[in-house]
């Protein structure tokens, strides 16, 4: 029978991959530095393969081999995991950890609803929240070390079955000296005319303001120069107040009076289907499918007045809901 490495090696090798330095994974595992060490040497003979180049001096450089067993390590330990949360679930559901991943353009914003609701309607959860990019929190999705995600969709969330709870509708944001700042609404293809404050690669937020004025024909054939980027929603306020463009904000983030003191306005933008979908994703199959369903359902509380409820058209698997449908 093949001698199978321990829980407790994998949590080691886990945390020099992502600390990439002895010292600090250590104490991140509770252990002397000789002691993880140790492990990491044994489980490179028992599995017959080196894990670390040491060839490279002190910096912690893992082999091909070694990164692949990593990501694999990642999913064995969550796996680990989840039979102790299958069996704690069936005792008394929505108990213990929680580790909940939401990205930069919802998290300021719905956190301080969302955590009290949290302990009010689920008591017994231990929420962790972790804010990242979509594309690095699908990554920790995927390996295990996180559990649901809360997202803003349509998204590339293949793997996952997500479940829509509510329509975050998108203004238009401009300084209040503008001259569209004088009409009460304005029409999509207005935009054409206009420089376009976006924020940086890497934001859901981004790619919909880009395909929301790709088919409301805003930017058919004549797509405006794209020269101010920001890294938040914070900072692409600013810009705008500056004088610097334009740009579309999701109604979630207007409402939390971060417009306050900036000079910027908003107004409705008519022309296109201008919504961003606020939504729950966890990996297929989960054993905890139950409870981030009850989850969703207790978000709904978080909704803004007179927001489009999508809890009653049931679960997207595979796919989030698009603009327009």
């Amino acid at each position: 029978m093949v001698a199978l490495p321990s829980p407790q090696q994998l949590r080691y090798l886990i945390a020099l991959a992502e600390l990439r330095h002895f010292g600090r994974a250590a104490t991140a595992c509770s252990v002397t530095q000789s002691t993880l060490s140790a492990g990491i040497l044994a489980l490179e003979r028992q599995l017959d393969a080196p894990l670390l180049d040491r060839n490279v001096g002190k910096r912690v450089v893992f082999t091909p081999p070694g990164e692949e067993i990593v990501r694999r390590s990642r999913i064995a330990l969550d796996a680990l995991e989840a039979l102790y949360h299958v069996a704690e679930a069936s005792r008394e559901p929505m108990t213990g950890p929680m580790r909940l991943g939401v990205i930069p353009t919802i998290g300021p914003f719905i956190l301080p609803g969302l955590i009290p609701l949290v302990r009010e309607r689920f008591p017994q959860i231990r929420l962790s929240v972790m804010e990242d990019m979509t594309e690095r929190l699908m990554e920790k999705l995927t390996t295990g070390r996180l559990d649901v995600l809360l997202l803003a969709m349509p998204c590339d969330c293949d793997g996952l079955e997500t479940i829509p709870v509510w329509r975050d509708p998108f203004v238009l944001a401009l300084p209040e000296t503008h001259p569209l700042a004088r009409l009460s609404k304005i029409p999509l293809e207005k935009l054409t005319e206009e420089q376009m404050v976006l924020l940086e690669d890497g934001h859901c937020l981004r790619d919909q303001t880009v395909d929301i004025c790709r088919q409301g024909h805003a930017w058919a054939g004549n797509e405006p120069e794209i020269t101010h980027t920001a890294s938040s929603l914070y900072t692409l306020v600013q810009m705008i107040g500056q004088g610097l463009g334009i740009g579309l904000l999701p109604r979630l983030a207007v409402d939390s009076n971060m417009l306050a003191g900036t000079g910027v306005v908003t107004r409705p933008v008519t022309g296109g289907p201008l919504w961003r979908t606020i939504g729950l994703g966890w990996r297929l199959r989960s054993p905890r499918t139950t409870e981030f369903r009850a989850l969703a359902t207790a978000l709904e509380r978080l909704a803004p007045p007179g927001a489009d409820l999508l809890l009653k058209a049931g679960i997207c698997r595979n796919a989030a809901e698009a603009p327009g449908h």
